[in-house]
């Protein structure tokens, strides 16, 4: 009997103390911080200026968010406190609460959505291939025998490996620790390719030394919902994230913010990543949703 009740008091403890974990706002309200995790080189999605400071198109969504529900909370000011994240350690940080809020390039999948839980889709990704003008890779196939960065923790390269047009191509990897050194293998000629989010490499081809050097080439190898991350079962705050989305969405204010980040000149280097948004990502604009890469591959086929 005492066995019994101390179990159910154990779980007790248990179910309150995730509770308390879980409820973002009153940890907001009640500290006065919120902790956003960016990443240091995902394009124009999110980037360091260096010093600590952070920018990009899901950056200013999150900031937009944040000033939000400091106003809903009541917060005469909101401390935003900046982490940067890695592919392989952002699930984890928001998990644990290190993170409330993720700002970066993460894919929504199925696999994800069991841990975290996903905003509402602001942008969609098409996941190419970047490599050097006049190396005489085209698609698919050219990549038989060469050497293929992509970055720890992402799942671009799996995507590869599983495209219809990928069977009988044999490749070597090499795995750079962020963006920024996946992109330097191919710069300094220590893989033949790079394949990653289109804005991803779009972006880093275009603040190189030499952007006409590079190029995206061959085939789409997926198309992908790239969303704010949360903790899963929160669902007051991720509603209230949500609540800033579809507000920006249902004006029309999301297309000038990504034409701010993705169409015209962006800091430090004043470049442009020139990449006008898909009509997948104008589709989620128009019809507010979190799917997951799955339920979007599934429901494009229908």
């Amino acid at each position: 009997m005492k066995k019994s009740l101390l179990a159910v008091t154990l779980l007790a403890v248990a179910v309150a103390a995730q509770a308390q974990a879980t409820d973002t706002l009153k940890k907001i309200k009640d500290t006065g911080s919120v902790v956003m995790g960016v990443r240091g080189s995902s394009g124009a999605l999110s980037y360091t200026l260096g010093e600590g400071k952070y920018v990009g198109y899901h950056v200013e969504l999150c900031q937009r968010a944040l000033e939000d529900i400091r106003k809903q909370l009541g917060l005469a000011k909101l401390d935003i406190r900046y982490q940067e994240v890695t592919s392989a350690n952002r699930i984890p940080l928001v998990q644990n609460g290190t993170v409330d809020i993720e700002c970066g390039s993460t894919t929504n999948n199925d696999a994800r959505a069991k841990d975290v839980a996903f905003a509402h889709t602001a942008y969609v990704e098409e996941v190419r291939i970047l490599t050097k003008v006049g190396n005489g890779i085209k698609s698919i196939a050219d990549l038989n025998g060469k050497t293929v960065a992509t970055t720890t923790g992402t799942t671009s390269v799996q995507l590869l490996r599983k495209h219809e047009r990928a069977t009988g191509v044999d490749f070597k990897e090499v795995f750079g620790k962020d963006h920024a050194d996946s992109f330097q293998l191919l710069e300094s000629g220590r893989a033949d390719a790079f394949v990653m989010d289109g804005q991803i490499v779009a972006g880093l081809a275009s603040k190189s030394k030499n952007p006409s050097e590079f190029h995206m080439v061959g085939e789409v190898l997926s198309v992908e919902p790239i969303a704010i991350m949360v903790r899963k079962d929160d669902p007051a705050f991720l509603a209230a994230v949500n609540k800033t989305l579809d507000g920006l969405m249902k004006s029309g204010e999301i297309s000038k913010i990504y034409d701010k980040w993705f169409m015209q000149p962006i800091p430090p280097t004043n470049t442009k990543v020139g990449l006008p948004a898909s009509e997948y990502t104008k589709a989620a604009w128009a019809h507010p949703n979190n799917m997951t890469t799955e339920q979007l591959a599934a429901s494009l086929k229908k």
